[in-house]
């Protein structure tokens, strides 16, 4: 298992478990101790103690922060309305849900939740195939029998190169790029904008629910000696009040895009494609293959390169 899951998975015991120290005293709180969490708290287990502290430093920052904005985190009705913290299952981001950690009161019908990153800032790694129908899975809308037509011959090539010999290197491929990579980029792009043409204001949205996520969520980016705090108020569920307390900052409503602007490559790169739509947000698509042996899927690694103005970041340094 890559150190990046580990650290990940140990960032997010520590933030689920500051959480639990410091709103105990404050309201009635439960913890799931399901398998997500087993998970996370061996791995946070095997860290030596500083390295603990480190982890539990910046996940007790990241909830100085949240308790200020989300009053009903530290408020309840009456002594019935637990908040329950649960951690999720990997499994929960293939349908859009990118949330690690959430926050639940069943009583108040609420809930919000933490998306937590270790040092990396990729929203997704998708992969593309000839098997694989990226409109379908990631927006709904099928793609059409030509881009299927048009992708076919260069995975059915990397199919032959698998059977003849399983050990081959895509390093042996001469020209990857310009028999691999571009052809099959030029066929993503083109089936893109085809799909946005001909389902106004529903492909650009759907992509982006896609990828950032379809709930609202905070995304706590942990870096060294700092901490970012992202909060993707989508559909307007974050920063609620309650009852007569309201939050100490306002999180403005993001607002999704409605078209896209335009599918370029990025400046002397063949690899990558930046997908611009409005509303301000910008995506890039890097493929790479996922591993050294020539394999018939390439997989994308997907990064926001900016969003809307509106959305809310708040920096905070940790020694």
């Amino acid at each position: 298992m890559a150190n990046q899951t580990i650290n990940g998975k140990a960032f997010e015991y520590a933030l689920l478990f500051e959480f639990y120290i410091r709103l105990k005293t404050l309201t009635n709180v439960t913890i799931s101790e399901n398998e997500p969490y087993k998970t996370a708290k061996a791995f946070f287990d095997s860290f030596d103690e500083s390295e603990q502290d480190l982890f539990r430093i910046t996940a007790s920052a990241t909830i100085n922060f949240l308790i200020d904005i989300e009053p009903r985190l530290s408020n309840g009705i009456n002594e019935e309305d637990l908040l329950n913290l649960e951690l999720v299952s990997d499994r929960a981001g293939q349908s859009g849900d990118v949330r690690d950690l959430l926050m639940i009161r069943s009583l108040q019908k609420w809930e919000i939740g933490v998306s937590a990153k270790n040092n990396h800032r990729a929203v997704k790694h998708s992969r593309l195939s000839q098997k694989i129908d990226f409109g379908e899975k990631w927006m709904g809308i099928p793609c059409s029998e030509n881009y299927f037509n048009e992708i076919r011959p260069i995975f059915d090539m990397l199919v032959d190169i698998k059977t003849k010999d399983k050990s081959t290197k895509w390093t042996s491929i001469e020209n990857m790029h310009q028999l691999v990579y571009i052809p099959i980029l030029n066929a993503f792009r083109k089936e893109l904008l085809r799909l946005d043409k001909e389902n106004p204001n529903i492909i650009a949205e759907n992509l982006v629910q896609y990828l950032v996520g379809n709930k609202d969520f905070y995304k706590v980016i942990k870096g060294k000696n700092k901490l970012e705090i992202q909060a993707y108020n989508l559909h307007g569920t974050l920063n609620l009040p309650f009852e007569k307390i309201k939050p100490k900052a306002k999180i403005s409503k993001l607002k999704l895009p409605t078209r896209l602007i335009e599918i370029v490559y990025q400046e002397n790169s063949t690899t990558t494609l930046l997908v611009s739509l409005n509303e301000g947000w910008q995506i890039s698509f890097r493929i790479h293959n996922a591993s050294s042996r020539v394999e018939p899927s390439l997989k994308f690694d997907i990064n926001l390169v900016s969003a809307p103005h509106t959305l809310f970041t708040n920096h905070i340094f940790v020694n």
